[in-house]
């Protein structure tokens, strides 16, 4: 037996036959002169147009099986193809060079892969195994065939690797994967983050090297603790099954709150929601018996487009969502793009620190042509349920005034075509800076609520880059000042009439959801599959 120790990416415990990722063998590719640039180019943008429709059908699979988030990753790729520095520099190579395509591919690609991995910021690095892996699907459609080695999986398999794209995470049938590890990676990795919606356990930069004489050995992981076994015993796989059935039971006795409402030992009620990206995911929040949505981050119907969607595409996707809803609230945050959330045909500017820059109602207020099409749409789609609006990266009572003043022009619209919506539409902001939360007793005569973003908030206040995963364990929402400015937040939403919520990863802490309630919060909104968990750990508190 094996033990090796990695980083957990994913929780879960699995068991089963290992499959080996073939090593990464480059085939001898000439690199000298061709004999005709011109048809190495023609090849080029073959090869090109071809791997943008595989990432596309990809994008697609993406979409239904793990979530918009999750389908952005191949979006990304698909501009890495066309990306006009990449493709200027294999172009030249060919040309100039008169190095082959696939010569040129590779040499453009490692060129590039080299120069992001040499730099500081943790996220700029791991954008070099992307340019690593959409030059080899290049390579590989300019081979023009080749058995991949996703076909390999044919039985119910743990899948260790150096490390895998989104493209073979995607490709490999979801029914056989026990379970990833990797050699490299990190938490925050698209591998990892794709286990994690898939719900597949999953260990990452294990540093192990692998050796394809294990397929079809024996193997177990822990996705908790980061520990996979090579060969294990029978007492670990013991150890691993009693877990298994521990975890399985506690989801069972979770169903016990199903159907009930959610209300502390001494009954305070609080509204619990779940977050969504689209439409589809509503059935998540009803599965989990959610009792409505506290953010439906609206900006990913904003990607994956070459254009902006239109006014009647965007009331179709709220309408739906508040129909299937059945009256429960609805709450559409407008749009946050920016920062991490890149949108090729919005043209934002290139930004030294885009957390701090141009983004989500800044751009909107800058671009009311956009926000009027977006507040048209969720004022229409306010006559078909219960729904609300609120805005995000408020820093003072002048953009609420703004924002506002564009809200009531879009109704004015619809006022003067005999369109219908609800007169009384709630209106709340995000509480995500410090200064929102410093100036919230302001800014809480102007809206109806306040829902607290923790995520943002505590970057902002900790100075502390939620991308950066060397400073995960300082980015933490229990520190002092962030529940302070918390409970600032809500005693002074309170004061001025204000409900408040909590939409954050923090809302289904079971370490904070304590401290959330003796604050007096009235609703938390989180990933679906935590709703039946809070409302268990709820029912055991007294909010007094």
């Amino acid at each position: 037996m094996k033990l090796v120790q990695g980083k957990g990416a994913s929780a879960g415990v699995a068991a089963g036959p290992i499959l080996v990722k073939p090593a990464g063998r480059q085939p001898e590719i000439r690199l000298d002169t061709c004999l005709d640039p011109q048809q190495e180019l023609k090849r080029l943008q073959a090869a090109q147009q071809q791997v943008i429709e595989i990432l596309e059908g990809l994008k697609e699979k993406a979409r239904q099986q793990v979530g918009e988030e999750e389908a952005g990753i191949f979006e990304v790729h698909q501009m890495m193809v066309q990306d006009p520095d990449l493709c200027d520099t294999i172009t030249g190579l060919i040309q100039e060079n008169h190095m082959t395509a696939e010569g040129a591919v590779r040499e453009a690609g490692s060129q590039f892969a080299a120069m992001l991995e040499a730099m500081d910021d943790e996220y700029m690095q791991a954008r070099g195994a992307d340019v690593r892996a959409v030059c080899g699907q290049l390579e590989d459609a300019l081979a023009q065939g080749g058995r991949s080695w996703t076909e390999l999986l044919t039985q119910p398999s743990i899948i260790c690797a150096d490390d895998l794209t989104p493209s073979e995470t995607l490709q490999l049938d979801k029914s056989l994967i026990l379970g990833f590890v990797t050699s490299g990676g990190s938490a925050n990795s698209h591998t990892a983050i794709l286990a994690r919606t898939m719900k597949i356990p999953a260990i990452v930069h294990t540093g192990i090297t692998l050796d394809e004489d294990w397929n079809g050995t024996l193997g177990a992981l822990d996705g908790g603790t980061g520990n996979f076994w090579l060969d294990p015993e029978p007492q670990v796989l013991e150890a691993l099954k009693e877990k298994q059935q521990q975890h399985r039971a506690a989801e069972d006795a979770l169903e016990q709150f199903r159907g009930k409402p959610t209300c502390t030992a001494d009954g305070r009620t609080i509204a619990l929601y779940g977050n969504i990206g689209q439409p589809e995911d509503i059935d998540l929040v009803l599965q989990n018996d959610g009792e409505g949505v506290g953010l439906f981050r609206s900006e990913f119907l904003y990607l994956g487009r070459e254009d902006y969607p239109t006014e009647d595409e965007l009331f179709e996707a709220y309408c739906t969502a508040a129909q299937e809803l059945e009256g429960r609230k609805l709450i559409i945050r407008t749009l946050d793009i920016g920062a991490d959330k890149k949108v090729g045909y919005f043209q934002l500017p290139e930004e030294e620190n885009p957390a701090l820059g141009f983004r989500a109602i800044r751009i909107c207020l800058k671009r009311p042509e956009i926000f009027l099409t977006q507040l048209r749409a969720i004022l229409r789609a306010s006559a078909y349920g219960e729904v609300a609006v609120m805005f995000p990266m408020i820093v003072s009572v002048e953009e609420v005034k703004a924002a506002r003043a564009l809200l009531e022009q879009a109704a004015a619209s619809l006022r003067a075509g005999g369109i219908p919506f609800d007169e009384k539409l709630e209106v709340g902001i995000m509480i995500e800076t410090p200064a929102a939360a410093i100036i919230s007793d302001d800014l809480a005569q102007y809206v109806d609520f306040f829902s607290i973003g923790t995520n943002d908030l505590t970057q902002y206040t900790l100075a502390v880059d939620r991308q950066n995963a060397s400073l995960e364990e300082l980015g933490k929402a229990s520190h002092k000042a962030v529940l302070r400015l918390i409970d600032l937040t809500i005693r002074n939403g309170h004061a001025g009439g204000c409900w408040v919520g909590i939409c954050g990863e923090a809302a289904a802490d079971p370490e904070l959801i304590p401290y959330f309630v003796a604050m007096g919060v009235d609703e938390l909104s989180m990933s679906p599959g935590k709703i039946l968990g809070a409302r268990k750990l709820i029912s055991t508190l007294r909010a007094e």
